[in-house]
């Protein structure tokens, strides 16, 4: 079909069938053989042949006017996969954890924009849910989430970058909120916020698993959306949830983060991407990612 539009706007550009498939190199019964083909294929007839040349019938140019903008997204995007199946990106879709942007994301994406200047960067605030969705989808190029993400390390190039020690988020005025360390036992008895399974997929039961190995169950007296409604429960309720060690550095009014003592304490930090030929673009930016976390002083 693409090639039988392509030999049509041919013959209407050069008024001739003799002349348009010169310029196709093809041979004139066989461009013939080609319009008759669309025609049947449309249902009607496409050009007038005349003394004069070849022009378009009312079907022929309402078929060039749809297809015009079919055919330039067509050769847009055939030019892009062939510069990505070279290994060149001119743009980079990335979907990250908002609570990792400060810490994790923007140093290496300062490291991203020195060796690659002409790169675009698209990227994309969303939960670990809808990053693997997003990821399934073809709408990103490179997720940047937590555990969460390992279910997806089937179906994508993956990379744990690290393991992360885990923070305790308390009331500033909790009791425990002054102490510089804290054991998890330390937290029985408190009321735990939890998150959105839809969102963070596996979250609450990671935390659970971490306070049973402490030696209790938590009770869960609130599950919301979000990280920030998460820490404003923590500090409406005096409540507790546990984090990734790099909250540390995050600031939220009310709230405090405590690290954890624990060894079996950990989280681990997953980057997924498109499989495939890796593109120098995305393999920069999930060095940079580690260079980053390696600065915080996370564990392997």
């Amino acid at each position: 079909m693409i090639d039988r539009l392509r030999a049509l706007f041919a013959v209407v550009e050069e008024g001739s069938v003799n002349r348009a498939a010169v310029r196709l190199h093809i041979s004139q019964p066989a461009l013939s053989r080609q319009m008759r083909a669309l025609e049947d294929e449309v249902g009607g007839k496409l050009l007038e042949r005349e003394a004069s040349g070849v022009t378009p019938t009312d079907l022929g140019h309402a078929l060039m006017k749809g297809m015009r903008p079919v055919l330039a997204a067509y050769d847009a995007t055939l030019a892009d996969v062939r510069r990505r199946a070279g290994g060149a990106r001119t743009e980079l879709r990335v979907g990250y954890l908002i609570s990792a942007a400060q810490s994790v994301l923007t140093p290496a994406l300062a490291e991203l924009r020195k060796t690659h200047p002409g790169l675009k960067l698209r990227l994309h605030d969303m939960s670990p849910k809808e990053q693997m969705d997003a990821l399934r989808a073809g709408e990103l190029d490179v997720a940047i989430t937590g555990q969460e993400g390992a279910v997806g390390a089937r179906d994508f190039h993956s990379r744990k970058l690290c393991s992360l020690g885990v923070c305790a988020a308390l009331s500033a005025s909790d009791p425990l909120a002054g102490r510089p360390r804290l054991a998890l036992v330390e937290l029985k008895g408190r009321d735990f916020i939890g998150i959105d399974e839809e969102q963070m997929p596996g979250r609450n039961r990671w935390m659970g698993a971490l306070c049973r190995a402490a030696g209790f169950k938590p009770r869960f007296a609130r599950v919301t959306d979000g990280i920030t409604h998460v820490l404003s429960l923590v500090d409406s309720e005096s409540a507790a949830t546990l984090l990734p060690d790099y909250f540390r550095t995050f600031s939220h009014p009310g709230v405090v983060f405590v690290p954890v003592t624990d060894a079996k304490a950990r989280w681990d930090f997953i980057v997924l991407w498109q499989k495939g030929k890796v593109p120098a673009a995305t393999r920069a930016l999930v060095d940079g990612l580690s260079a980053a976390l390696e600065s915080l002083g996370a564990a392997r």
